[in-house]
């Protein structure tokens, strides 16, 4: 039980140790880490040439991971697989312990539904279905339903319920990544391909 048990503690515990990384910096982070993964049975060489060739497609993975956050899933999930074949083999990621590859395989796929649903902190889970702060009742209800835009080094990491100051000078709660109204501020998407922002900050 301990050797099931213990595996998935530590891909929770993994969960919550990301959620200490600041929002913009943990999906990158996490693809650096699925890519080191990719080579972790690259010295011991057990498939031969094929060790290689899985380096290489985590790597892809990986590089596709820095703008999506299902690659980083997918690339835990390759990772999986590639246990299970070692641990079959006899070869497990750590030498001194036999059990290791069949560990990993159990905390890789941990890992990976947490990648498939957006690499949320834990605090962000906690407010799902929360109101924002300051915005009491249905958000949808109470406040403007256009969605802006915002400078991201004014804002790096905005909260849902966040008042923010938009591009084109409004200031409006931050929706958040899953939770934006259906129509666009016109003036915001047009400011948004500008390349310098009135802030001062580069832009697109």
């Amino acid at each position: 039980m301990i050797e099931i048990l213990a595996p998935i503690l530590i891909g929770l515990a993994y969960v919550l140790l990301n959620s200490l990384v600041p929002e913009r910096h943990r999906q990158r982070f996490n693809a650096v880490l699925v890519g080191g993964a990719g080579a972790a049975y690259l010295s011991g060489g057990a498939l031969g040439p094929w060790e290689v060739v899985f380096c290489a497609l985590l790597t892809y993975v990986a590089f596709r991971g820095l703008d999506s956050w299902t690659f980083i899933g997918v690339g835990w999930l390759l990772h999986t697989g590639w246990d299970i074949v070692h641990h079959l083999k006899g070869q497990p990621i750590l030498p001194f312990a036999h059990g290791s590859s069949f560990g990993c395989a159990i905390c890789d796929p941990v890992i990976a539904i947490w990648c498939f649903t957006g690499g949320r902190s834990v605090g962000a889970w906690r407010r799902v279905g929360t109101p924002p702060r300051g915005y009491p009742g249905d958000m949808s209800a109470e406040v403007e339903r256009a969605a802006h835009a915002y400078c991201p080094r004014c804002h790096p990491d905005p909260r849902p319920g966040d008042v923010l100051k938009a591009l084109c000078g409004a200031r409006h709660p931050y929706y958040g990544r899953r939770d934006r109204p259906v129509n666009t501020c016109p003036a915001c998407v047009a400011l948004a391909s500008a390349n310098v922002y009135a802030c001062g900050h580069p832009g697109a």
